[in-house]
């Protein structure tokens, strides 16, 4: 089987079923040798319809009788690729994308209902004809600029006032576009439709930016992530990687501020086939997780622990910066994920890191024992939503309570690792307070005998939000990296 859009209704047909969709995407794709090109469509259609779920579904409410839940599961898919190809594939013909559709319906048990999805969607491409001018510009409210402090979403089981209601559809993206009353609550499920997020993301970034960053943020986790690579000065230089990925007709770009970061630009193909990835030159690594490490700062001889290390990346970052000379203890309770590190030190070819397996939680043998403590803590993963299609669909406001529960404790625990004198680094890849400022007020709190240190020594980003607290906050469609938190704080040296 070769037809890129079957292969991506099998996959989201997995997805739909409770796979994470790149695990769903990987196994269809082993199973068939497809050219390049069809797999970025197989990926783009895949990721694409999982991220835009949310606009799709309400798509198919305004032009079906029957609302997208109420549709069969796998019609419900079909009709997913069908209207994600023509509201954002500009590339795809209109009259593909039906007929490639009602080919998918015939073929996967839907065959009476083939003059049902043909009829769907060009309805949607006559109406899209109707509207002029840019059908994306949704009313917006100018008293709505400054959201702060202001409960955005209304109480369980109170309904959101005055619906949306569709207005048409238009061409160039052949986008719809939507009228709401010029309320907060109907500008958080405005910018959830739009851009497919549920409305407790979108309140929460509206509460700390406002409207117009929290539209850019939202249009930023919806494009197709970049990779960045970490060059590994170990073994090589950035100079020798770029001369050799140039030579491959690979272009890439430095990254400002981190010394060792190179943005691939355009395809690159298979990443393990690219030169200096077996010998261990570089490895992938996005450049706000980079910064991570140059925050620690680890120096050659110190005894470092990474409390949450798998599957690796900050660890053997941190033994680079250690130019491989000290101990560094990469603790994990997932055994599977650190073989994954274990593979990548190696491949690295990096002396300095021993792994040990367990919940750092309860691991007593390491109070003051280490100059520095890196907890890159388990967290909701909401600054990288574009590189896990499905995470804004996975996670909930509950679950992310249950996360800072665990940071807290994780926090307060690994604090007992380090020296009197010595650092901890907190991050997460998360933007939720309640995993970031919140856990480190409370530790502080708690914790007299430490205090967060400026990050001085390290090169920070254009325009990041750095606080008068001291920690500071990396968002993607400000500094074009994925979000970040991340904070470092001193053991006072006359701690016990």
């Amino acid at each position: 089987m070769t037809n890129p859009r079957q292969l991506a209704f099998i996959a989201l047909r997995n997805v739909h079923k409770g796979a994470y969709a790149d695990v769903a995407l990987d196994r269809v794709l082993q199973k068939v040798s497809l050219p390049d090109c069809d797999r970025r469509l197989v990926t783009e259609l895949v990721y694409g319809s999982v991220r835009r779920q949310r606009t799709l579904d309400t798509l198919i409410d305004q032009l079906a009788r029957k609302k997208s839940h109420q549709q069969p599961q796998d019609l419900r898919t079909i009709l997913h690729l069908g209207f994600y190809q023509l509201r954002y594939q500009e590339r795809i013909p209109a009259s593909a994308a039906v007929n490639t559709t009602v080919q998918l319906a015939k073929e996967n048990g839907f065959s009476g209902l083939t003059g049902f999805v043909n009829g769907l969607l060009r309805q949607y491409i006559r109406l899209a004809e109707k509207i002029k001018g840019d059908p994306l510009q949704l009313p917006e409210s100018p008293n709505l600029e400054n959201l702060t402090s202001i409960p955005l979403s209304p109480k369980r089981g109170e309904a959101l006032n005055s619906p949306p209601s569709l207005q048409g559809l238009g061409a160039g993206g052949l986008g719809f576009a939507l009228t709401f009353p010029n309320d907060v609550k109907s500008q958080v499920e405005r910018l959830g439709i739009l851009h497919s997020f549920p409305d407790w993301i979108v309140q929460v970034w509206l509460e700390q930016l406002g409207l117009t960053d929290t539209e850019q943020l939202c249009e930023w986790m919806n494009q197709s992530p970049t990779i960045d690579l970490r060059i590994n000065p170990v073994r090589t230089s950035i100079e020798e990687v770029e001369a050799a990925l140039q030579s491959a007709g690979v272009l890439v770009r430095r990254i400002p501020h981190l010394p060792q970061a190179l943005r691939f630009i355009g395809n690159t193909g298979s990443i393990q086939k690219l030169p200096g990835f077996k010998e261990g030159w570089w490895t992938v690594q996005d450049s706000s997780a980079q910064l991570v490490g140059h925050l620690l700062n680890p120096q050659p001889g110190e005894v470092v622990i990474d409390a949450c290390a798998a599957p690796g990346g900050k660890t053997t970052h941190i033994a680079e910066l250690m130019a491989d000379k000290g101990k560094i203890w990469a603790c994990d309770r997932t055994p599977s994920r650190l073989r994954k590190l274990q593979e990548n030190s190696q491949r690295l070819n990096l002396q300095s890191i021993q792994i040990y397996t367990g919940d750092s939680r309860h691991f007593k043998q390491f109070q003051n024992t280490a100059d520095r403590v890196l907890l890159d803590a388990p967290c909701s993963g909401l600054g990288t939503m574009h590189r896990h299609a499905d995470a804004r669909w996975r996670q909930t406001p509950e679950s992310v309570r249950e996360l800072s529960l665990l940071q807290r404790e994780l926090l307060t625990h690994t604090s007992t690792f380090v020296k009197p004198g010595g650092v901890l680094v907190y991050a997460t890849c998360t933007l939720h307070p309640a995993e970031n400022e919140e856990v480190i007020s409370a530790f502080l709190a708690e914790s007299p005998d430490w205090q967060i240190e400026s990050p001085s020594g390290v090169e920070l980003p254009d325009s990041t939000d750095s606080t008068p607290q001291g920690w500071f906050k990396l968002w993607p469609h400000r500094q074009d990296m994925d979000g970040f938190f991340m904070v470092r704080l001193r053991k006072n040296n006359n701690s016990e």
